[in-house]
């Protein structure tokens, strides 16, 4: 059976927290977890799952330092960046 340890966790982005503050939504922590007995690590991303007005499901990887679009939704199948969240965010804002 395989085993995993985490490594480290991540909190979720308190900059979008304060825009989805008004939507219904459920937060799941990132984490990096390693595979025991091995150097494989396994990176979970944040998720935000907004389900009223409006239902996304947002991911947040932060390990990717290089890539300028942290963010993905799976809804749109799209990166984008804090801004872009932000405009897609306030247009859906009621």
């Amino acid at each position: 059976m395989l085993e995993f340890k985490t490594i480290e966790e991540f909190k979720p982005n308190t900059k979008l927290l304060e825009l989805i503050k008004y939507f219904t939504y459920k937060t799941k922590k990132g984490k990096v977890k390693v595979l025991l007995n091995t150097n494989l690590q396994f990176i979970e991303p944040t998720e935000y799952l907004i389900t009223y007005p409006i239902t996304l499901t947002i991911l947040e990887y932060k390990v990717n330092e290089i890539s300028s679009n942290p963010f993905y939704i799976k809804e749109r199948k799209q990166k984008y960046n804090l801004k872009e969240i932000e405009k897609i965010i306030t247009k859906c804002n009621f």
